[in-house]
């Protein structure tokens, strides 16, 4: 089980202010588990973990095995939660550096229509040149902007790669079940496809094929995830101030009314990163509406430190941190000795990196505390693939929770649509010529 630490908050709050919002947390849960709040048509996500292999699963797990087979790079298309949470789960176990030496067998994963940028468009292709590569593209509609643009230059590039009955062997679409543009696409076209659950909105939808297929085709054990991910689901149903979801959705709620309107979520593991970037577009798009919401940050320390330190330790006291913590690896570096020392480091001969981590770690959780900074400690344990679907599980469970303290609908996104509509009429597209 996770293990939320709360005790770096006291100051900040109160224990009797934590207490008193027992029935609210109560409530918040009970209205999740059972439905009757707002955006009760998108909790799909509640019952996705599975013990077993599904038939759907198992079609995956083929497919996966496929393209690892055929492709020297395969190119996952989507955005927001259609890239976010397959990019953060194969950077948080892999690294940011996975695609080093990756080839057919194990396929290079590269992502693509997350952004207008014609550097990064020009970048890709230089990848794919001389290489074999496959196409996961992943959207309910198959006509949001950004992915839509990629995936026709990637599908024209495998027709004439490959001509277009091979190319449509390399394509496989993960879309709505019945509906949309590229439904359509995948029928005429004869591709694979897997469905997203239309009750599983975007954000949530990392346990669906939206995060199984990229994942496997990194070569992660998705059953080991979603087994996690199970665990999760018994272990976080706990109805208590025991329940590390009720900790965590409170003190942040309770932060928030005392004026802390900024959440750092952050780690000292660089593969975190992108978890982080998931996680902030959890909570920004599911509770920031109706002019309430934590603004969401994502950090990496110690790197972060040398940028943000200052403003963290000495600026403005509207935020507060999730530091998430993680078992040091079974591999260890031990630091060495110098004769001449000129870097003055002897005095850490014989001892590990994570040594020096460890003490980074309670170093600057000191500093911030005593600066005025309440910190929430996330220890997450071991990471592996059954810790990573566990954490997935875990803070969706957390943010549906928060959001209901808060007030808001969780699973709606009405703001997201504004710049679409002017960036449509900028372009002239039909239909917003007003």
């Amino acid at each position: 089980m996770i293990k939320v630490d709360i005790s770096n908050v006291w100051g900040q709050i109160a224990l009797p202010d934590l207490l008193a919002m027992e029935k609210e947390v109560a409530a918040a849960h009970e209205t999740l588990t059972d439905g009757t709040g707002a955006g009760n048509d998108f909790l799909g996500w509640l019952n996705l973990p599975v013990r077993e292999p599904t038939e759907e699963i198992v079609r995956i797990q083929n497919a996966a095995n496929k393209i690892r087979g055929d492709s020297d790079v395969c190119v996952v298309v989507g955005i927001g939660g259609s890239y976010l949470g397959p990019r953060a789960a194969i950077e948080l176990l892999q690294g940011p550096n996975h695609n080093m030496g990756k080839g057919k067998g194990d396929p290079q994963i590269y992502f693509a229509g997350n952004g207008l940028s014609t550097r990064h468009w020009n970048e890709l292709m230089r990848l794919l040149e001389g290489k074999d590569f496959s196409v996961i593209v992943i959207s309910k509609s198959g006509t949001t902007t950004e992915p839509a643009i990629a995936f026709r230059g990637l599908r024209w590039m495998l027709e004439r790669k490959y001509g277009t009955d091979e190319a449509n062997k390399r394509i496989y679409a993960v879309t709505d079940p019945c509906k949309g543009a590229l439904r359509q696409m995948a029928t005429e076209e004869g591709w694979e496809t897997f469905v997203i659950p239309p009750s599983a909105g975007g954000r949530f939808s990392v346990l669906t094929p939206v995060g199984l297929l990229p994942i496997a085709v990194a070569g992660v054990d998705i059953m080991e995830m979603m087994n996690g991910a199970a665990d999760a689901k018994e272990s976080y149903d706990l109805r208590s101030f025991e329940n590390p979801v009720w900790q965590y959705a409170a003190v942040r709620n309770l932060l928030y009314r005392n004026g802390k309107a900024m959440e750092i979520f952050e780690s000292y593991e660089p593969g975190f990163k992108m978890f982080g970037g998931w996680w902030q577009q959890l909570f920004g798009e599911s509770e920031g509406k109706d002019g309430k919401g934590i603004f969401p940050v994502t950090a990496e320390f110690t790197a972060d430190l040398h940028s943000l330190g200052q403003m963290i330790q000495q600026g403005e006291r509207n935020i507060f941190e999730t530091m998430v913590r993680f078992d040091a690896p079974e591999q260890k570096y031990t630091i060495g000795s110098d004769w001449k020392n000129l870097d003055g480091l002897n005095y850490l001969e014989g001892k590990t990196l994570d040594f020096v981590d460890e003490k980074a770690f309670l170093g600057t959780l000191a500093a911030h505390v005593d600066g005025g900074v309440p910190v929430i400690i996330m220890d997450c344990g071991e990471l592996n693939a059954r810790k990573v679907g566990e954490m997935f599980y875990f803070l969706e469970l957390c943010c549906g929770v928060s959001a209901y303290i808060l007030g808001v609908n969780p699973f709606n996104q009405p703001g997201v649509e504004f710049y679409k509509r002017n960036m449509f009429q900028l372009l002239g597209k039909p239909g917003y010529e007003k």
